[in-house]
């Protein structure tokens, strides 16, 4: 679903997907095609929460997309990201370890943030999930730019338990992603 907010002008748009295809190649497939209905720019700036082995920035980038971030906590994650992304011959494309719930200043302004199970990980998290899903719903706020749109794919969440979790954040329902 996608959600948006009158106030902060920003939409949130849902994929929930089954535990056996938490992020797969349909996933990818309906975000990017999501981006390509709607119009994104392809100069838009784009930012991968958690990118693991980065497979969706080679997509969007195979796309047309020239503004693609991703970002993970873990080093060896970036690294194989980088080894894949050298392999696909893309040079574009940005990569940054990064805790999204402890973000460096320079990391914000994006037109789009993706999340593909980040958030899921974070909520799942035995020490005090509800402030860490607190600190991302700010982390969100920081990175995201006005008028811009955050995609999640969740196989934990509902799309109305996603739109609760973001609430504070003044997101409202606006349409379907197909």
């Amino acid at each position: 679903m996608e959600y948006s907010c009158n106030l902060c002008s920003v939409s949130l748009c849902c994929l929930t997907d089954s535990v056996f295809n938490r992020f797969g190649e349909e996933s990818m497939n309906r975000l990017v095609r999501w981006m390509q209905k709607h119009k994104i720019p392809l100069d838009a700036s784009v930012l991968d929460i958690g990118t693991g082995n980065g497979v969706l920035l080679v997509e969007l980038a195979k796309c047309g997309f020239s503004d693609v971030t991703g970002i993970d906590y873990s080093p060896s994650a970036i690294q194989l990201s980088g080894r894949i992304i050298e392999k696909e011959g893309l040079s574009d494309i940005k990569l940054k370890v990064e805790d999204f719930l402890n973000l460096s200043p320079e990391l914000s302004g994006f037109h789009i943030c993706i999340d593909k199970g980040t958030f899921d990980a974070i909520s799942l998290n035995p020490d005090n999930a509800a402030e860490k899903r607190k600190q991302y719903v700010e982390s969100l706020s920081r990175v995201l730019a006005v008028k811009g749109y955050f995609l999640i794919t969740s196989c934990n969440w509902t799309k109305e338990e996603l739109l609760n979790e973001f609430s504070a954040a003044c997101f409202t329902q606006r349409s379907a992603v197909q």
